[in-house]
């Protein structure tokens, strides 16, 4: 019999594996854009960037996701939950990070 743990095992598994898919289809994705019209632009070199980051964001997503399901569900410890704590930071930093750097702006900042 198949336990639940065993399930949400499988299920942090997919989700993580879903998230590095996302991520590498999106840099296929901005790679094949950039060289078929991204060049021509002026500035092309910039959509790349902001097509990787969107890819990588959305990427991390998925990967928090994974991390949140895996330590709860199935090994719900004080050290894994702050383990998990420190992922989710450092994720969270990068996300940020890369919505200010594509929008030019802060994500609590009206849009212009």
């Amino acid at each position: 019999m198949v336990s639940f743990r065993d399930v949400a095992e499988s299920a942090g598994l997919l989700i993580d594996s879903v998230g590095v898919a996302v991520i590498v289809i999106g840099l296929v994705i901005a790679t094949a854009r950039y060289l078929v019209e991204g060049r021509k632009l002026a500035d092309g070199y910039k959509r790349y960037r902001q097509d990787l980051g969107r890819g990588i964001l959305l990427g991390l997503e998925f990967l928090v996701a994974a991390d949140i399901i895996r330590t709860v569900a199935v090994a719900p410890t004080v050290e894994g939950v702050l383990v998990l704590g420190i992922i989710v930071l450092i994720r969270t930093f990068l996300s940020v990070s890369l919505q200010v750097e594509l929008e030019g702006r802060w994500p609590w900042q009206a849009k212009e």
